[in-house]
């Protein structure tokens, strides 16, 4: 689990077949292996749809943006559902500077995410 102090906490919450990730406060080069840990380990708990929700985190670098990619990509390949949530604009103009928005899910909240 994340130390507070570097940043960036983690709390996740099982619904049905939802995985809800909240990431709060920094995503950057100091805690982004601690995040990609902790993230990676979920995909032995096999979740069917894993949404990440970002409305706590006021700020990502381009190291929590690969991690990122990398979850989307492994949990997809085991044929889950991938979809972020609730990004705050600077982080959500991140994603679209770089084109990200078009291969992420995104979603405004957790409630839009978990529609069909």
């Amino acid at each position: 689990m994340l130390n507070p102090q570097d940043g960036c906490q983690i709390d996740k919450q099982v619904s049905g077949e939802f995985h809800i990730v909240r990431l709060i406060g920094e995503i950057n080069l100091r805690n982004s292996p601690d995040v990609r840990e902790y993230l990676l380990a979920l995909l032995h708990e096999k979740p069917r749809q894993l949404i990440i929700d970002l409305e706590k985190v006021n700020y990502m670098d381009s190291s929590g943006v690969g991690t990122l990619v990398e979850l989307k990509r492994r949990i997809e390949q085991g044929g889950a559902r991938f979809s972020l949530a609730a990004m705050q604009p600077r982080v959500k103009n991140l994603f679209q500077m770089t084109k990200l928005d078009l291969f992420f899910r995104i979603f405004d909240s957790v409630d839009e995410a978990r529609q069909p």
